[in-house]
């Protein structure tokens, strides 16, 4: 009795999936099936980037950066995006790796090799570049660790757009390489960029 009742649920369920909603308003499904697309997320930074990048560099960039600088429970709107959200951005991101690593595409050290030494590579060409523009500028010299740093948000958002054509092995790959260059690149700025470390916040 149980087994015909589990598959009566799933034929209900697929012909609820596969027919129409009538009553529920067309702005609202098509809302619904781009958030459900796997590119919705890389159109939607794509575009607040686009516009933040635009609104900064207008008139009302005033009201922009008070609106950053304004203070909510303490904190900035600034900071809260910054050490708030995108911390759970990145935790999301780890969780996706750590499963990589335990049973997925990461999960020899022969496959962990390859992210490894491209995220090396990321970190010292860029800067090899930067110091080799700017050599002759001991001002902007100092600066050689900003182009080590991999923005790992930004490069899921492009990949995202393209959706089910980009492998899932190529996904994997990425979010590694991002993630241990921005390691390199925090570890860069903590060593030459910092007058002390804070262990216990470091410990944290």
């Amino acid at each position: 009795m149980s087994a015909h009742f589990i598959k009566t649920a799933l034929r209900s369920r697929t012909t609820m999936t596969q027919v129409p909603n009538r009553e529920t308003p067309r702005g609202i499904a098509i809302l619904a099936r781009f958030l459900a697309s796997e590119s919705a997320g890389g159109i939607v930074l794509m575009v607040a980037a686009l516009a933040a990048l635009i609104v900064a560099n207008s008139p009302l960039s005033a009201g922009y950066f008070s609106i950053l600088h304004s203070v909510w429970l303490g904190l900035s709107v600034e900071l809260w995006i910054n050490d708030g959200l995108m911390a759970i951005f990145f935790l999301m991101v780890g969780l996706e790796i750590k499963r990589e690593v335990l049973a997925g595409g990461l999960a020899s050290w022969g496959q962990r090799a390859l992210p490894g030494f491209a995220a090396a590579g990321g970190m010292l060409v860029p800067a090899l570049i930067y110091i080799a523009i700017n050599w002759g500028n001991p001002q902007t010299l100092s600066g050689w660790a900003i182009p080590a740093a991999t923005d790992i948000a930004f490069a899921l958002g492009v990949l995202s757009l393209l959706g089910n054509r980009v492998p899932t092995s190529l996904k994997v790959f990425l979010a590694a390489l991002a993630i241990l260059d921005d390691l390199g690149a925090v570890t860069i700025i903590a060593f030459f960029y910092s007058s002390g470390l804070n262990l216990p916040m470091l410990a944290a």
